[in-house]
């Protein structure tokens, strides 16, 4: 009884001393314990473990600890393979993160990042494809390297990194021009750049406050700026810079800037005499005139300026009152009928300014105050916002950086958009395959605005102004414009592969089913580029159209979501047709009112049709099955079910775990009711576990062949 006693005391000792240490956060130990398994249980990871675990408590190797949180993790160098986590967004107390010089990847960086780090280090291992967008919401990030990888997309997603000093994206396969936002780094000192494709100027980086540069073995042009040429540390040989002095800036007209808060006014400024060929006052015995030709030049400036406020507030007040409904003249209530038709028959101007290079240009366009009856470009960005305002506003195109086209190029290109260029038609018109002398092959929309009221130029210029904004690698990229002779036509890059929906139901002797892998690529690329619109632009984008006819296939399969940011003109000249009301949400077919949530329904659709190889709508099917969504999202939970729903074209080559995920992910996204549908950014983590969880399945099934093993049952 006694050994019993002194056991039991033991084992209490034990357990009081292993509560006193183990107070690492839940969610922390689950992050860290998902970590291990996903970089393969690596043994050199001392006191790591797969489940449980006190990581604070009991020292795990490279973690380091603030009270019960886990805030640095430094890994570098220790022969790591595999991944990174799929749920390390849960470390939300982290701000170190190195896992630099290991054998990580070969796949993306995992989208679930920690939140609030303010460095991370990635360099040297084996990451491919994409940037992941999370890091474009690291707003403490200071120090990002992601050096030494094999890395390919670099999106325009730096404009909150005001924080960040160094950055490094040495050493990849970057290509394209550099984005945008980098001149958005106001705190950036060191930048690497080299060894990559990357193409274009440099001139982005003008005004950052650089100490070391180095973009040396690249395809970059144009000249190096005059303020990075005093950088103390500058490299930019491999390059096809011009040696030449820099051209001259074209002379423009000059503006006005307003005087210093310590600046008196024109007037009041005493004027200095000249004293060439002149006594001093006291020699001219105070002849000369008490005000010269300045102090009388100040006060002709000074009252031509008050006039001007004075005319602005007038004008401004007959605006006003305009806009309230009563007539300015008779200071009396209008009809809406009249205001309305005083309304149309004020015409303004509107300067649209176009920086092209380093010239400005600027071009007046006439366009009607009538508020618009059938398009609000605005409700596009901003669906919410449903005040009445004026669509006069200022429209700049100098963030407009895709090419201008002339109508001549295109109509060489298509053959005078002959009939044998035609690939498609759809709500807004026809897209025509483009061919240029240079081998460049784009596909062109032709905008069909005849069913608009008048000035649709004026208006697209705002389209293309919108459109040019949204920049991720799963959307579709334009490539260049054109608005001339009253035509409204987009340049987008032509995807060989055509549309998801004719890969899925326009099938011949010669094409070849989707396997399961490419299905969940494309719906987790597709899920990608909605959780851009609606989580990372702000405002948000809805869609409004999103099918499988409007996601492109690229030679790998890549998807790509055309039509974005179309929103205001398809409200209204949406095509009623099977096709589109198999997509549409329930809401929208009772309301008419689109949302974020719809656009969800939509891609559950889109899903359902790569989970089935059908059509979202069908009449030559009974008329249960004729609807997909309905004749399916009762079966999604049904395993017998789900294996009867699968597309034949599979020929039961699909995992059955992942099948029933992929389901999961289904029955969320096509609930009836919109406020139980998930954000984007969820599905997007749910198809990036799935993805996940099956890199590991052949993993371990690579790793049993090579040891003669079965290889178990790791199917997903």
């Amino acid at each position: 009884m006694a050994g019993a006693a002194v056991g039991v005391v033991v084992l209490f000792l034990a357990a009081a001393s292993f509560g006193v240490n183990a107070n690492t956060d839940s969610n922390d130990v689950n992050s860290l314990n998902v970590f291990y398994r996903t970089m393969n249980s690596p043994p050199q990871l001392t006191n790591w473990v797969s489940q449980n675990g006190d990581p604070c408590g009991q020292s795990w190797l490279g973690v380091t600890c603030s009270g019960s949180r886990v805030t640095a993790i430094n890994l570098s160098g220790m022969r790591l393979n595999g991944t990174l986590g799929y749920n390390m967004n849960q470390l939300t107390s982290l701000v170190q993160l190195d896992m630099s010089n290991n054998n990580l990847g070969g796949s993306d960086i995992p989208y679930n990042l920690p939140p609030n780090l303010q460095s991370l280090n990635l360099e040297g291992n084996n990451f491919t494809g994409t940037v992941p967008y999370s890091i474009s919401q690291m707003v403490a990030l200071r120090n990002l390297n992601l050096g030494h990888n094999q890395l390919s997309n670099i999106n325009d997603m730096f404009s909150q990194l005001t924080n960040l000093t160094t950055l490094d994206l040495s050493y990849n396969i970057f290509s394209g021009n550099i984005p945008q936002s980098f001149n958005s780094l106001t705190s950036l000192k060191t930048l690497y750049l080299q060894n990559n494709k990357l193409s274009g100027t440099i001139d982005v980086l003008t005004n950052l406050p650089l100490n070391d540069l180095n973009v040396e073995n690249n395809q970059f042009t144009g000249w190096v700026p005059d303020k990075l040429k005093g950088i103390n540390n500058l490299q930019t040989s491999g390059n096809s810079f011009n040696n030449g002095p820099a051209p001259p800036p074209p002379p423009s007209t000059p503006t006005l800037s307003p005087p210093s808060p310590n600046t008196p006014p024109p007037s009041w400024r005493p004027a200095v005499p000249s004293t060439a060929g002149k006594g001093t006052p006291a020699e001219d015995g105070g002849k000369h005139s008490k005000l010269d030709g300045g102090a009388v030049a100040g006060i002709v400036i000074c009252l031509l300026v008050v006039g001007a406020i004075v005319a602005f507030l007038v004008i401004k007040r007959k605006s006003w009152r305009l806009s309230q409904g009563q007539d300015p003249e008779q200071n009396e209530p209008l009809s809406p009928l009249a205001s309305g038709l005083k309304q149309m028959k004020s015409i303004k101007s509107i300067k649209i300014i176009s920086t092209i290079g380093k010239e400005e240009l600027q071009k007046t366009v006439s366009m009607s105050l009538k508020p618009p009856t059938k398009i609000d470009l605005r409700k596009s960005f901003d669906e919410n916002d449903t005040t009445n305002k004026s669509i006069s506003r200022k429209v700049s195109l100098s963030s407009i950086t895709i090419p201008a086209y002339t109508v001549a190029d295109l109509q060489v290109a298509t053959g005078s958009f002959s009939p044998d260029s035609l690939i498609g038609e759809g709500s807004l018109g026809r897209v025509y395959k483009a061919k240029f002398g240079d081998q460049k092959v784009m596909a062109i929309k032709k905008i069909n605005f005849s069913a608009f009221p008048s000035h649709p130029s004026d208006l697209f210029v705002e389209l293309v102004a919108n459109i040019s904004r949204l920049n991720h690698p799963n959307l579709a990229e334009l490539a260049g414009y054109c608005s001339e002779h009253g035509q409204c036509l987009l340049a987008y890059e032509f995807y060989r592969n055509g549309s998801l929906h004719d890969f899925l139901h326009l099938k011949d002797e010669r094409s070849k089913p989707l396997s399961w892998n490419n299905r969940v690529k494309i719906a987790l690329g597709s899920a990608r580029a909605l959780e851009y619109l609606h989580e990372t632009c702000s405002p948000s984008v809805v869609h409004k159209n999103f099918k499988s006819s409007n996601i492109l296939l690229d030679g790998e399969l890549n998807p790509h979501l055309s039509d974005s940011g179309f929103a205001g003109l398809l409200s209204n000249q949406f095509q009623e047709s099977d096709e589109n009301s198999g997509y549409r949400a329930p809401e929208v077919t009772l309301s008419g009112r689109y949302s974020l949530k719809s656009d969800v329904y939509s891609f559950g659709v889109v899903m359902l049709e790569l989970l089935t190889g059908r059509k979202p709508f069908d009449r030559s099917r009974p008329r249960p099955e004729q609807s997909l969504g309905r004749w399916a999202t009762p079966q999604l939970h049904d395993i017998d079910a789900l294996d009867q729903m699968v597309d034949p074209a599979l020929q039961g080559l699909y995992p059955s775990k992942s099948l029933s995920r992929f389901a999961d992910a289904i029955a969320l996204c096509v609930q009836p009711e919109p406020e139980f549908r998930p954000p984007m950014s969820e599905v997007v983590q749910s198809l990036v576990l799935l993805v996940q969880r099956a890199n590991m399945t052949r993993m371990h099934e690579s790793q049993s062949r090579r040891h003669g093993e079965s290889g178990g049952d790791y199917e997903f």
